[in-house]
């Protein structure tokens, strides 16, 4: 095997690794997945939803995937937990107060 073919494979074995990884804390992708598009799917019915700013929704659909993640995988990572918060934090701090 020469050096290309060996730097993919490596390259490869790695990405699996890191699929791996993420599946332990996150869950199986494809249930994840399924469950964020739902959650998705049912807060684009809210009748605020189309007036709502880009980042507004974005951030709404973020803490909605990082949902999809504590019920699918693993609920005590706290890095999931701190997006979570994180993602709120970014609307909180532009709205006035009160």
């Amino acid at each position: 095997m020469g050096h290309y073919e060996a730097s993919v494979c490596s390259k490869a074995d790695a990405i699996y690794e890191i699929l791996a990884e993420r599946g332990k804390t996150h869950g199986d992708f494809g249930e994840q997945a399924w469950i964020a598009q739902e959650l998705k799917e049912v807060v684009t019915q809210g009748p605020n939803w189309s007036s709502m700013t880009a980042d507004k929704r974005e951030s709404i659909h973020m803490i909605l995937h990082k949902i999809s993640r504590i019920v699918c995988g693993n609920p005590d990572f706290k890095d999931t937990w701190d997006d979570i918060q994180g993602y709120a934090r970014l609307i909180s701090d532009k709205l006035p107060l009160g």
